[in-house]
């Protein structure tokens, strides 16, 4: 379902002069009508469609005139008018073609009389001289020659003339573009004149070839032909013109072709002409003079490349390939064409330019398919796909079909599409299935990796070829392979693309080979199976991307297969109903159907009444813990393929359902889409409501009685009517105070699509309008959205008010408008930066008031009777003025202030809040019409010096040379030396002794500032707020910073808003702009001071802000002074960069500070389409200055300049035109980086990462070897060719100094960045033999690498090599590295290259390892030869190699192999030697006879835990049962290690421990899930008798990682095992156990020994109380607290996690028992964790909490078996049901008295307002951001009404009442006395407090509604009548009378 709007045709209407209407005037008549009558009333209507219908009556008139019309005058003044009419619509006018059109239909006798009318307009015309106006002469000639005869005929009757034309503004055009150099805007405009006529040139050529054929032109004196010559020499010289722009370039190489294959004699010779120019070889006795002396440069040896590329372009778009017509001639040109286009590649990378050779070698493929079609057989061998030529285009599509730029993708899928048809073309005949070069093509490419885009499009060209049942018989598993990688949306649409060729190509391969439908299900299995299981199971993002991407597709290309996935999906949906991580069969049902309905495929009541899914499973679906399957379900009611379908009464109920749980998503992705999905409901409901209406209208009584079984329609738009408001009731409900972010966010985004929705034109019937339902309570609660600190609920509610505000102000009195405009005053001038954007919205929302001057305005500023008598004015405009007029009064008297006293301005009243107010009300008004411009202006100008004036004021603590600390917090005499030094640098601008003596004000700073206060024009109440408690004003640095970066950052703003706003007044004429190219050149240098001299981020990052507003101006402005200002400006700095001079004040450090910035902003605003001069030009100075040369004495303009480029390098807006520099900066970092200068080197190295992530892309894997973030070596040294010479170069001179015989330690710093880059690369099979760019030199010298004497070279080195080396070239590589290691008993052993090596081995064997999916007889005898030769070097794991470290990395080579033997049972039988061999070095290790170290020798804790992980890979294979028991002497050599897991355990090492622990809890949890893999059940036999030893060392264990996993394993043991044991080893009995495991709780010091502590008592004591164990009460309680203590508010997640997970476990026992185990307070204590956790701000904790909820739904289900359960809910429904659940279960325990009770103290809360008010207070004084511990998403009201709810619920139908004394009593107490203090602070409270104290409002707002719901159930609890209502509703009447809120209605 996709909203569409429609489009509106836009025709201008043509006027005729007073001459042309008298003409007519003579000749029309009045009686009857004729052509002279039409023409006159055409002529008078002004609406341009109309004139279209009056020119179609022409023609029909005119054959109706008699013959002898052609004599007629009024005939031929008709036609004159209609030429000159003609020629004067513009080109895009659709009145022109429709003339032409109707004209060529003119009858035979009147066609000489309209000729000789279009020749005399047409000779008029070419009269022009005026260059700027020949674009509508060459347009007009344009537009005769397209399919209009009458042009036409004109044309070739002036055939000379218009030659002599066009020659002439070919000629006038250049000179122009040459006199205006510089200007771009002009020459932009005379580029694309001179572009069209070009092609008015060749069209003259090619249309109107009669005109020049034949030989009697062709003679030097000729006219004719001398206008061609002139024409050829200059499209030659265009074409060589490297100035102009490329589309020119290239027009005119076709147009040089053309002009020569019009002139060239013989015919014959062209090609090989062409392809002499081509190739450089042209001699000129064999060519004509002619052409030697007009195409004279094109005759040259060495052309431009991109010359070369357009004359190709020319060649084959002009030149015609088909027939064979060009001979032999012919076919060579082709091929040469392709070997200069490929030679091209390699050269060309900019983009423009690399594009157009991707396209012109798509064009190249076409014209080869055309060629061949009757070429000759010599052609066909050439361009077989073995030939050599397809083999380079081949090489050029591997490195180009991944390029960034989509259209080189999108030309690299056609040349291969071609390719294929080519290749085809040349084996016509033989079988294309078995052909070797198509089989080759697709091994190749099923080999590739799956994050190659280009494979997808391949794969897909080769199916279209070959088959898809082809490319299934060679892997079967391919359909699940990509389905597995649309789990990465950059992938998700190539591999849909790829997935629906496939399967439509199957179908149609099955539907043509079998008769029957017999090969459904076999198409099912293959297409539709694996897609069910992920959905059920797959990932969040690739199940969302499957069914957005794939399955549309698949019920597209075989509606029938919905039915199966209905089928299979129903079978397990109950069971399946998925978790928060996975759809299960439910989500999946839901994502199917709502696909289907969405697409046309099922209709909603065809779903429920077939019983396809029941009302109770949509439910299930809309309030699913996924958030996904709530939004399938929710789209499944909403969306549908008519828009004009009826809603039903039960997708209302369904929706209200939805809106009651939903709102508060944390995910923006979710809200969005609810927000999107409701939308489409609304249009449905308006389109639908519409059609009612007719059929309302349109039917008699008669027929709505017959039809009287369905719903009559008016029945229908009324419960529309209802279902709207009751949608618009719960939206504002969910307004309340302190309702969360997402809650508002959803609910007022919701709100705004119904306002837009519904908003029709007048006099359309509507069934809903938003202003219906508003009153002024609703009003009040979208302004105090106002006062979210989220800016977003801002926007929303200001647009919202605003589409209202008509209604809203209606609603609001001179009071309430008074209040909100004095608290918006106040706001603007607060400390809390948040504040002036909640300032800024109330004012841009009051000035649309009509009485804003007379109620607030005229207190504080001067009436102008003029502007209040101007009735022209609009309310806006006027009311926008004055309230700019008032801030600038306000901060002009504060900057006066400030310069006495900057301190006590940052404390008292930072200015930035109302510079912002003005620059927000400035940007919500129109410029365009304004009527007050001499005000305005006026105002503009005051501004200005405004800006200037208060950042002189701010900006010496931002360019200070420590911004971030101004006052010192403490007096510590060692910084006052420094402080002094920064405090001189700002002392200009104080005028008193602040700085100087850098105190911090007390007392008296709160008396001047009340004083300041009174001095100033309007009063501010934020002095008076802060309450008379707190008698002293701290002011503290981060309060002066603050107030300093953000009067900087909105003085920035307000002047780019100025620049952005307010059209330029140019010199020549005083208009209407408000702002003169003097003040405009003023804030361009304001900008580049500041952004040049701050060095605070935030200062000169909002500079950059402004500045780039003011660049996009200049951009645009047609000023030419203005024009230049940026090109001069980059010059200046350039220019100072580079002269390095001394007294520059350019900041070196802080990565040059704003510099990069400035030049940034400079080089955005060039214009994208132009020739990037300016970037150029940056370039090439930036990379000469970051190139170190030796006669460079200073380094701070390399330093700048290495920070600039890497700027620049992240620039996204610079996009592609980037990338050609890519190269040099690559080459600049990592000569950099071999700097002795440290600046230099830190510089190089962010550059180096910047063009890192430029090339490869963004990180997208956390793992670093991940191929998403790499490129084949091909495709990366095809694009940055220059890199090849340079990093082979590099790494030579590095390896060249690590293999000298001399030990010495030479560190090459470049090393570590060559490695990283070539860590990078990977090889491709797809990497032939046509590119010179071999990866295979590198590989020698990253061997030596591994020499490095540093170790993280060696370890990169190992990692570097891998992509080096082809999969099938490891084994080989693998054995040569082997063999190179010494032998025992070499003499000259050197550890460091040993070590290199043993890494290489590694890294090499671990990618063949995890590549080789399938077993081939290679692979296992390749496993035998590297088994074998690593047997020969074993003396280097055993104790005779001394270097502990190269024994560790020779364990762990035999670790991976013997972990992989061990995995793999059959293969791992047959190496009996290895097994025996890892026998023998673990017995020689020092684990069995000891160790003779300390933990301080280098390399010991690395070698003992390889030896470990030896020693755990072998255990489980020597313990296999099966082997030990089969006494064959295979077995007696794998006898068990001499090491048992027990010995182990009691290793003094911890880090050997911690191994072998943390094994044996992988074992566990795997036995415990029956997950053993094949070949491991040895693994059992280790487990057997372990509990002794583990229950020991939970008692003696020293170290803290070692005991949790001790207690871990214990936690996953069977208890049944584990107590039997506490009493012989570790003398304890089971409660003695279940205490210590308490006290454990306590005494742990870390979380994770809490968490598993508790886990573990958690565990023990449900395990003793099922087998009736006796536990103490005190023990109970104990762990009834700790689990309270984990579920508080600010606990870490991990322990809220832990919470959850044992209240989960012992729901069903505890929880939900039919009698009570612990109490009704503990268990209610308990349900309180749930409640809380339920609440909790973080999702996998509320979502963990909710499996709480699932498993007593689920008993509940199992004991009720009739009854449908919500079970899988989200938390808002968990809560709902955790109250509901409760109240029930306190009918079956039979403590309703008590349990109500308990659960009236949690509705009142605990909360202490004395108290809170004191601590919120001084929060908000105190902390200028921090907002201490907030939760974003509980919202109190929220568990509030759902408690009072259920309460209510239980009390009415239990009728539960309680005497009045005892518990009740001391309840009833606290509620009043709560209520009365709420109302007393309430009072107490300023004017407006929702804005001026929004926490300490919000929280008295809610225990407001606490305290009487509360009070409301107290009242029906108490037996005695008489009493019942009194107090309370003496309470209710007293507290809504004092109006301090509006009290909220109870939510459902």
């Amino acid at each position: 379902m996709v909203l569409k709007k429609k489009k509106e045709i836009q025709v201008d209407a043509f006027f005729l002069d007073h001459h042309q209407l008298e003409k007519l005037q003579k000749f029309s008549k009045a009686e009857e009508q004729n052509l002279a009558s039409l023409l006159l009333h055409c002529a008078q209507l002004r609406n341009g469609i109309q004139q279209i219908q009056c020119i179609k009556q022409i023609m029909p008139l005119v054959k109706k005139m008699d013959q002898t019309s052609a004599c007629d005058p009024m005939v031929k003044t008709c036609l004159d008018i209609l030429g000159e009419t003609y020629f004067s619509l513009s080109m895009k006018n659709p009145l022109k073609k429709v003339l032409a059109s109707s004209l060529n239909g003119l009858p035979e006798e009147l066609m000489m009389l309209g000729v000789q009318s279009f020749v005399c307009c047409l000779r008029a015309e070419l009269k022009t001289t005026d260059v700027y106006l020949y674009r509508k002469v060459l347009d007009n000639l344009a537009s005769c020659m397209e399919d209009f005869s009458l042009g036409r005929a004109s044309i070739k009757n002036l055939f000379e003339e218009v030659l002599q034309f066009l020659q002439k503004s070919l000629l006038d055009i250049q000179e122009e573009n040459r006199k205006n150099l510089g200007n771009c805007i002009v020459q932009t405009q005379l580029m694309h004149d001179l572009l069209i006529a070009i092609k008015v040139s060749m069209m003259l050529i090619q249309k109107l070839q009669e005109n020049i054929q034949g030989n009697l032109w062709k003679h030097n004196e000729s006219f004719v032909w001398q206008s061609m010559c002139s024409l050829l020499k200059s499209s030659t010289n265009f074409l060589m013109d490297a100035t102009l722009l490329q589309t020119v370039q290239t027009t005119s190489g076709l147009a040089v072709i053309l002009f020569t294959r019009a002139m060239y004699e013989p015919v014959e010779e062209l090609p090989s002409l062409v392809s002499d120019l081509l190739l450089g070889t042209v001699k000129h006795t064999g060519v004509p003079a002619w052409f030697v002396s007009n195409c004279g440069a094109l005759c040259t040896a060495e052309l431009p490349d991109s010359v070369l590329l357009f004359l190709c372009h020319g060649a084959l778009a002009m030149l015609d390939w088909k027939n064979g017509s060009m001979g032999e001639n012919g076919e060579k040109l082709l091929l040469d064409i392709a070997s200069v286009l490929l030679s091209l590649s390699s050269e060309l990378k900019e983009s423009s330019v690399a594009t157009c050779l991707s396209r012109v070698l798509a064009i190249w493929t076409n014209s080869a398919l055309a060629a061949l079609a009757s070429g000759s057989p010599n052609l066909k061998i050439k361009l077989n796909g073995n030939s050599d030529i397809i083999g380079k285009v081949l090489e050029y599509i591997y490195t180009h079909w991944d390029h960034p730029l989509d259209a080189i993708r999108h030309q690299t899928k056609l040349i291969f599409k071609n390719l294929l048809q080519i290749h085809q073309g040349t084996i016509t005949g033989s079988n294309e299935e078995s052909d070797p070069f198509l089989s080759r093509l697709i091994k190749h490419l099923l080999s590739l990796d799956w994050h190659v885009k280009g494979k997808y499009s391949s794969l897909g060209c080769l199916v279209e070829c070959v088959g898809t049942e082809n490319i299934l018989q060679l892997d079967r598993t391919i359909p699940v392979q990509i389905l597995d990688v649309m789990n990465d949306q950059s992938l998700a649409p190539y591999a849909s693309d790829l997935l629906e060729t496939m399967f439509t190509n199957h179908k149609a391969h099955f539907t043509s080979s079998f008769r029957e439908s017999t090969w459904i299900d076999q198409w099912h299995n293959i297409w539709v199976s694996p897609l069910l299981v992920i959905l059920c199971e797959g990932n969040h993002d690739q199940t969302t991307y499957i069914i957005d991407y794939y399955l549309p597709k698949l019920l597209k290309c075989n509606p029938d297969s919905l039915s199966y996935m209905i089928r299979i999906l129903q079978a397990s949906a109950d069971a399946n109903l998925g978790s928060c991580s996975t759809r299960g069969a439910l989500g999946a049902l839901m994502a199917c159907l709502r696909t289907a309905r969405a697409h046309g495929h099922l209709e909603l009541s065809n779903i429920v009444s077939n019983g396809l899914v029941s009302t109770e499973c949509i439910k299930q679906g809309l309030v699913h813990q996924h958030s996904q399957v709530c939004i399938d379900a929710l789209g499944l009611l909403c969306e549908t393929h008519r828009t004009t379908e009826t809603v039903s009464t039960e997708e209302m109920q369904l929706i209200h359902f939805f809106m009651m749980y939903n709102l508060n998503s944390q995910s923006p992705s979710v809200r969005q889409q609810i927000v999107s999905i409701l939308r489409k409901l609304f249009c449905r409901i308006q389109e639908s409501s519409q059609v009612l209406y007719k059929l309302e209208q349109n039917k008699t009584k008669q027929e709505l009685l017959e039809n009287s079984t369905t719903m009559h329609p008016l029945g229908i738009l009324q419960q529309y009517k209802d279902f709207m408001s009751s949608v618009c009731d719960r939206l504002f409900e969910v307004l309340f105070p302190g309702s969360s972010h997402p809650t508002r966010f959803s609910a007022l985004s919701i709100l705004e699509s119904i306002a837009e929705v519904f908003s029709v034109p007048k006099g359309q019937a509507q069934v809903f309008q938003l202003d219906q339902v508003i009153d002024s309570t609703r009003v009040h609660t979208l302004i105090q959205c106002f006062a979210s600190t989220f800016e977003e609920v801002k926007v929303l509610a200001f647009g919202l008010l605003m589409k209202l505000r008509d209604v809203a102000f209606n609603f609001q009195d001179s009071g309430n408008i008074d209040l909100l405009f004095q608290a918006a005053m106040d706001l603007s001038t607060s400390t809390k930066p948040y504040d002036c954007v909640t300032a800024s919205y109330l004012l841009n929302l009051l000035v649309h008031h009509e009485g804003l001057q007379h109620i607030c305005l005229g207190k504080w500023v001067e009436h102008n009777a003029q502007v209040d008598e101007n009735t022209l004015v609009s309310t806006v405009e006027k009311n926008t003025l004055a309230v700019i007029k008032l801030l600038l009064m306000n901060v002009e008297e504060e900057i006066f202030q400030a310069k006495k006293s900057l301190l006590r301005a940052a404390a008292s009243f930072p200015m930035y809040g109302r510079v912002h107010c003005i620059t927000g009300a400035l940007q919500q008004l129109s410029f365009n019409n304004l009527t007050l411009v001499s005000e305005w202006k006026e105002m503009v100008t005051r501004l200005i010096l405004m800006s200037y004036k208060l950042s002189a004021v701010v900006s010496p603590v931002v360019q200070s040379s420590s911004p971030e600390g101004l006052i010192p917090m403490d007096t510590d005499p060692e910084s006052a030396g420094r402080l002094q030094m920064i405090l001189n640098e700002i002392q200009p601008q104080d005028t008193n002794d602040y700085f100087m003596q850098a105190k911090i004000l007390k007392e008296h700073c709160k008396e001047e500032s009340e004083k300041l206060a009174d001095q100033r024009p309007m009063k501010n109440t934020c002095t008076e707020m802060r309450g008379k408690e707190r008698q002293m004003c701290d002011v503290t640095a981060q309060m002066v910073l603050v107030c300093c970066w953000r009067s900087m950052k909105e003085v920035s703003l307000l002047l780019g808003t100025l620049c952005k706003l307010l059209p330029s007044q140019t010199t020549s004429e005083p208009s209407n702009g408000l702002i003169t190219i003097e003040q405009v050149k003023n804030i361009g240098d304001y900008f580049k001071h500041h952004l040049l001299q701050s060095r605070h981020r935030g200062a000169f990052e909002l500079a950059y802000a402004g500045f780039v507003q003011l660049m996009e101006m200049l951009s645009r402005c047609n000023s030419e002074s203005l024009h230049k200002m940026p090109e001069q400006w980059l010059s200046c700095v350039l220019e100072e960069i580079k002269s390095c001079d001394p007294s520059s004040t350019l900041c070196a450090t802080r990565r040059s500070a704003g510099i990069p910035f400035y030049i940034q902003a400079l080089l955005a605003s060039e214009p994208k389409k132009s020739r990037t001069d300016l970037l150029k030009m940056t370039m090439a100075e930036l990379i000469s200055l970051a190139t170190p040369s030796n006669e460079s004495l200073s380094v701070i303009p390399q330093v700048h300049a290495l920070n600039i480029l890497r700027a620049l390098y992240r620039d996204t807006r610079l996009g592609e035109n980037i990338m050609p520099y890519v190269a040099d900066g690559i080459k600049a970092s990592i000569l950099g980086f071999m700097s002795p200068v440290w600046a230099v080197r830190n510089s190089s190295t962010l550059l180096f990462s910047a063009l890192i992530t430029r090339i490869f892309g963004v990180k997208r894997e956390k793992d670093e070897n991940s191929k998403k973030n790499r490129m084949t070596g091909g495709e990366f040294f095809s694009r940055f060719p220059s890199l090849y010479p340079f990093l082979l170069k590099q790494l030579e001179f590095v390896t060249n100094t690590l293999n000298s015989e001399v030990e010495e330690l030479k560190v090459h710093p470049s090393l570590f960045l060559l490695l990283l880059i070539l860590g990078r690369l990977y090889p491709s099979p797809m990497d032939g033999t046509h590119s010179a760019l071999s990866m295979a030199p590198f590989v020698p010298f990253i061997i030596r690498c591994g020499h490095s004497p540093v170790y993280r070279c060696r370890e990169m080195s190992g990692q570097a090599l891998v992509p080096f080396v082809m999969v099938n070239e490891v084994p080989h590589t693998v054995l040569s590295l082997l063999e190179g290691l010494p032998n025992s008993t070499s003499h000259c052993i050197r550890q460091n290259s040993i070590h290199g090596t043993l890494l290489q081995v590694f890294h090499l064997l671990q990618s063949y390892l995890e590549s080789k999916q399938f077993v081939s007889l290679d692979f296992q005898q390749d496993l035998t030869d590297i088994i074998t030769c690593l047997g020969t070097k074993l003396w280097l794991a055993k104790r005779l190699n001394p270097c502990l470290v190269t024994r560790a990395a020779y364990l762990d080579v035999l670790v991976m192999l013997s972990t992989h033997l061990g995995k793999c049972k059959k293969q791992g039988m047959q190496f009996h030697e290895f097994w025996k061999e890892m026998n023998s070095v673990i017995s020689n290790s020092e684990l069995v006879s000891g160790i003779p170290y300390s933990s301080v020798v280098p390399g010991l804790i690395q070698y003992l835990q390889s030896i470990t992980k030896l020693i755990i890979s072998v255990l489980p294979v020597t313990a296999d049962p099966d082997i030990q028991g089969s006494g064959s002497a295979a077995a007696k050599k794998m006898s068990k290690p001499s090491l048992s897991i027990t010995h182990l355990l009691h290793c003094d090492f911890h880090e050997v421990r911690l191994l072998v622990l943390e094994a044996i809890l992988l074992w566990l949890k795997q036995k415990n899930s029956k997950q053993i893999a094949e070949g491991r059940e040895g693994v059992l036999c280790l487990l057997i008798d372990l509990e002794d030893t583990l229950l020991t060392m939970a008692l003696k264990e020293t170290n803290h990682q070692c005991f949790c996993t001790v207690l871990e394993i214990l936690y996953n043991m069977d208890l049944r095992n584990v107590l039997p044991k506490t009493e012989c080893s570790i003398k304890m009995n089971p409660n003695e156990l279940l205490t210590w495991s308490l006290n454990l709780v306590d005494i742990s010091n870390s979380t994770e020994g809490q968490i598993i502590a508790l886990k573990f008592a958690s565990k023990l004591i449900i395990h003793l109380l099922q087998n009736h164990h006796q536990i103490s009460e005190q023990v109970l309680k104990k762990w009834v607290q700790q689990i309270l203590y984990f579920c508080g508010d600010e606990q870490e997640t991990e322990m809220l996690l832990a919470a959850a997970e044992v209240l989960k476990s012992i729901t069903s026992f505890l929880l939900i028992s039919e009698k009570l185990i612990l109490g009704l307070s503990d268990t209610l204590a308990l349900w309180k964790c749930v409640v809380l956790l339920l609440q909790n701000e973080d999702l996998v904790v509320r979502d963990a909490a909710a499996e709480v909820i699932q498993v007593a739904q689920s008993e509940k289900k199992n004991n009720e078996e009739t009854e449908f359960a919500l079970r899988i809910v989200n938390a808002p429904m968990a809560l709902d049901l955790a109250f509901g659940i409760l109240c029930e279960l306190l009918q079956r325990w039979g403590e309703i008295p008590a349990g109500v009770l308990i659960l009236l103290e949690w509705l009142l809360g605990d909360s202490d307002l004395k108290r809170d008010s004191e601590t919120s207070a001084l929060e908000e004084d105190d902390y200028l951001f921090d907002k201490g511990e907030v939760n974003f998403w509980a919202e109190k009201l929220t568990h509030v009404r759902q408690l009072s709810k259920h309460l209510l619920q239980l009390i009415s139908m239990t009728h539960l009442t309680l005497p009045h004394h005892g518990e009740l009593k001391r309840l009833s107490i606290t509620a009043l006395d709560q209520a009365q203090l709420v109302e007393h602070h309430l009072q107490a409270l300023p004017p407006a407090p929702e804005f001026s104290k929004t926490a300490e409002f919000t929280r008295l707002a809610i225990q407001n509604e606490r305290t009487l719901l509360c009070l409301k159930i107290l009242n029906l609890l108490k037996s005695d009548d008489t009493c019942k209502n009194e107090n309370l509703e003496k309470y209710v009447t007293k507290s809504s009378s004092s109006g301090n809120m509006d009290t909220l209605s109870q939510g459902d």
